[in-house]
């Protein structure tokens, strides 16, 4: 039987409804979470469908704020290394982002996106044209990339998006991309700034933080935040319980694209120290600060040849200012913008590599300004490296003992609570690294797994030290090993290590034949990268 028709009545009453709002919009479909989304991103894991957060009879289009897409999907293929393996990589996942279009027609995500990536593609939001696309520059320690088409014609139709620095109370928007390319906007409160650890944990940069709900969506690894239609930042850390958002704001991301624009890339630079408190009123007497209650920071140490030794000063000294502007007795300075700060982000934000800020020290009750040069710390230049991103691990098979060089990376293997379950002398000699190791220029060499072999019969399970010496030779990194074992001790390579047991022999004449069943055994293609 047929449905009767609706009558020009009626279908004018259902318009009027419509466009006054009175009925809601349908319910969009829900995708399910996928491997593409970071820890901590948005999420549905009741499956129940969520609010829209769109105002209700307002179509989807109206909330395109530009004639043409400001943002770009990023669709990446990662495969990080095996660092329990060093010999291999991992399986290959994806992950899906938003990226914001600048005005040079780059795009700007999070570096931890494209970390170790083995393919990168731009998507239009509609249509579903793609395009490959390359890391111009990327920044691990201010999580930040800059990626470019690989056929620039492809980003002739985008709008750029212009900067503008939030301040706590901002109302942000943060951009999300549907199927159809719809842009959903979702509003959230700006409530603090501060300076705090990126996911590299060596870093600590300025960070916005808001309070926003966002509704899970495919491509929502990196998110832009946008405020009155300009980039304020971009999302890299989300929390769905707490709907707390973590955001790489606007001062970041200019540095990062200053630095970006002069080649070669310099990145954020240390001045090389460290520091204490002065709020106890009893340390400020011991260290000469009798009715001096303005403020100023105790110097504990000086890295070995940084900025800071170079600039000649030293531990007991107290900073009083920096370019002028006063510290406080907790490390802070009033920043114009944002009230207090740390001075990480005076002299790592608001200056550059190269730059000479001077520095007011009180020493022995006189006032001295010293010129201190910043400069950018490798990741290299440490003793144990914060990451190793984009490049194989160094390693090397020695009769079915892997060595390798400790580094964060390798720590990290341990999960996200690492310095819980890592082996503690891992994390110890990490997290001191400075202190213990005052030359710096030198690796630790450590005892990472065992294959078991014919030279390692008892030694199975062995595994997780410290390696000091190879025949006698000290090992100040991973590249001493093979001199080490040019002179064997009676035939037999000796071994030592730190704790328990000691040392352990191998007998020097059969490691050839050990290593080509090692190499058709265990399916390793190389023994040993040492470089």
């Amino acid at each position: 039987m047929n449905k009767p028709a609706l009558s020009l009545p009626l279908l004018r009453l259902l318009g009027c409804l419509l466009a006054a709002g009175a009925l809601p919009l349908a319910a969009q479909n829900s995708e399910a979470p996928g491997s593409n989304s970071p820890t901590g991103s948005p999420q549905n894991p009741s499956g129940a469908q969520p609010a829209p957060v769109q105002t209700p009879g307002i179509p989807p289009e109206a909330l395109k704020t530009q004639s043409k897409p400001a943002v770009v999907r990023v669709n990446v293929t990662n495969q990080p290394w095996d660092f329990m393996r060093p010999w291999a990589k991992r399986a290959p996942f994806s992950r899906r982002a938003v990226g914001a279009v600048l005005s040079d027609k780059r795009v700007l995500v999070t570096g931890e996106l494209v970390a170790n990536a083995n393919f990168i593609e731009l998507e239009a939001p509609e249509g579903g044209q793609k395009v490959s696309a390359s890391v111009e520059v990327v920044d691990y320690e201010a999580n930040l990339a800059l990626l470019k088409a690989e056929d620039p014609t492809f980003m002739k139709n985008f709008e750029a998006l212009a900067f503008t620095e939030g301040t706590v109370g901002d109302t942000l928007s943060v951009w999300q991309l549907e199927n159809t390319g719809t842009v959903l906007v979702t509003k959230g409160s700006l409530t603090t700034a501060e300076v705090a650890r990126y996911p590299i944990d060596e870093s600590a940069l300025l960070v916005y933080r808001a309070t926003v709900s966002l509704q899970f969506r495919d491509s929502s690894f990196t998110l832009p935040v946008v405020k009155d239609g300009k980039l304020a930042g971009l999302i890299m850390r989300y929390d769905n319980t707490t709907k707390s958002a973590e955001i790489v704001p606007t001062p970041v991301i200019e540095h990062f694209l200053k630095d970006a624009a002069r080649a070669p890339y310099e990145g954020f630079p240390r001045a090389g120290l460290a520091y204490s408190n002065t709020r106890d009123p009893q340390f400020r007497r011991y260290i000469g600060l009798n009715g001096d209650t303005s403020g100023g920071i105790y110097v504990t140490d000086v890295l070995k040849g940084g900025p800071t030794e170079k600039a000649g000063i030293e531990p007991g000294d107290v900073i009083a200012e920096i370019n002028g502007e006063a510290i406080d007795q907790d490390g802070n300075y009033n920043d114009p913008a944002y009230g207090k700060l740390s001075l990480t982000h005076l002299m790592g934000t608001r200056h550059f590599d190269g730059d000479t800020v001077q520095v007011t020290v009180l020493r022995k009750g006189q006032r001295k300004k010293m010129g201190l040069t910043l400069a950018r710390r490798s990741p290299g230049q440490f003793v144990s490296e914060p990451y190793v991103i984009d490049r194989a691990p160094r390693f090397y098979i020695l009769g079915g003992l892997v060595l390798q060089e400790l580094s964060r990376q390798l720590l990290k293997e341990w999960g996200a609570d690492w310095s819980k379950k890592a082996p503690e002398d891992f994390v110890y000699l990490d997290r001191h690294q400075t202190e213990l190791f005052k030359d710096g220029d030198r690796k630790i060499v450590v005892l990472s797994g065992m294959l078991p072999s014919a030279l390692t019969v008892g030694y199975e399970e062995l595994r997780q030290m410290v390696v000091k010496r190879i025949n006698g030779v000290e090992l100040s990194k991973l590249g001493d090993v093979p001199v080490a074992l040019a002179n064997p001790v009676q035939g037999l390579h000796k071994i030592e290590f730190e704790g328990d047991p000691s040392c352990i022999y191998l007998d020097a004449a059969s490691l050839a034949e050990a290593d080509a069943m090692l190499m058709q055994n265990y399916r390793i293609p190389v023994l040993k990268r040492l470089e």
